[in-house]
C-alpha cells in the first residue's frame, strides 16, 4: 500500500497570496533604478529563485543594481507589506491543519528568502512545518530539483512518496524533477498539465475542501 510520507508546500501563491506584493516591489525597483517593467515580465518570474528574478530584471528592466541588491530591496518592500497583512490563499491553512492533525510530516519549500518566510511562519500555528527550505539555502533554486531534494533529505523521507503543492510552472517543474507527485493549483499564471510524468501531476482550481486523505490518494 502506498503511504504518503510528507507534504511539501510552496509559499508564495500557494499558502499566501503575496504575488501582488512582489509585483509591487518589482515595479518600484525598476522605477527607481531601471527603465521599464510590465505585468508580462512580472508573471514571467513567478516561482523563480529570487536572484534569478534579479538577473531577469537587469536584463529586461534595465535595472542598474546587482541581483543581490535587487533582492534585498524587494524583500524590504514585501516584508513590510506582510507585517501589515497576511493574505491567505483559500483552503491552505485548513489543509495544513488537517495534514498536521494526521501526523504527516511537512516542509516549506520556497524560493523566498528566510527573512520573508519567517514572517509567514510566525503567523501560522506553532509547529506548522517540521523543516523549511528557503531560497538562500540552495545554490540552484526552482526549477532545479535541489530545493525539494533538500527538503526530503531534512525530513528523512522518500521524495517519491511525497506530495508537493505548487502554483507555478517553475515550482511544478522543480518538484517533478525531484521525483515528487505534484498537486498544482494555478493562481497568477497557468500551469499546463504534463503528460510525461506518469500520473505524478494533479491539477485543481483550489485547495478549499481538499483533505489530507485526498492528498494521500493522489500518490500513483
Amino acid at each position: 500500500m502506498n503511504q504518503l510520507q510528507a507534504v511539501l508546500w510552496d509559499l508564495d501563491g500557494t499558502i499566501v497570496d503575496t504575488e501582488p506584493y512582489w509585483f509591487e516591489a518589482e515595479y518600484a525597483v525598476v522605477a527607481a533604478h531601471g527603465d521599464s517593467w510590465s505585468d508580462e515580465h512580472a508573471r514571467a518570474v513567478v516561482g523563480f529563485d529570487l536572484l534569478d528574478s534579479g538577473r531577469y530584471m537587469i536584463e529586461h528592466g534595465g535595472v542598474r543594481l546587482t541581483p543581490h541588491e535587487i533582492v534585498e530591496m524587494m524583500l524590504d518592500s514585501v516584508v513590510s507589506n506582510i507585517k501589515r497583512s497576511v493574505p491567505w490563499r483559500p483552503g491552505a491553512r485548513e489543509l495544513l491543519a488537517d495534514v498536521r492533525a494526521s501526523d504527516i510530516p511537512t516542509a516549506l519549500v520556497t524560493m523566498s528568502w528566510r527573512r520573508f518566510a519567517n514572517e509567514v511562519m510566525e503567523a501560522l500555528p506553532a509547529g506548522a512545518f517540521d523543516v523549511s527550505v528557503v531560497g538562500d539555502d540552495v545554490e540552484r533554486g526552482k526549477p532545479h530539483p535541489d530545493p525539494y531534494l533538500l527538503a526530503a533529505e531534512r525530513l528523512g523521507v522518500d521524495i517519491t512518496r511525497c506530495i508537493a503543492i505548487e502554483d507555478s510552472p517553475t515550482g511544478v517543474a522543480s518538484a517533478l524533477a525531484a521525483g515528487a507527485t505534484v498537486l498544482a493549483v494555478p493562481h497568477v499564471v497557468d500551469v499546463p498539465m504534463r503528460n510525461d510524468v506518469n500520473g505524478r501531476m494533479i491539477r485543481r482550481d483550489t485547495l478549499a475542501g481538499i483533505t489530507a486523505a485526498d492528498l494521500a490518494s493522489f500518490l500513483p
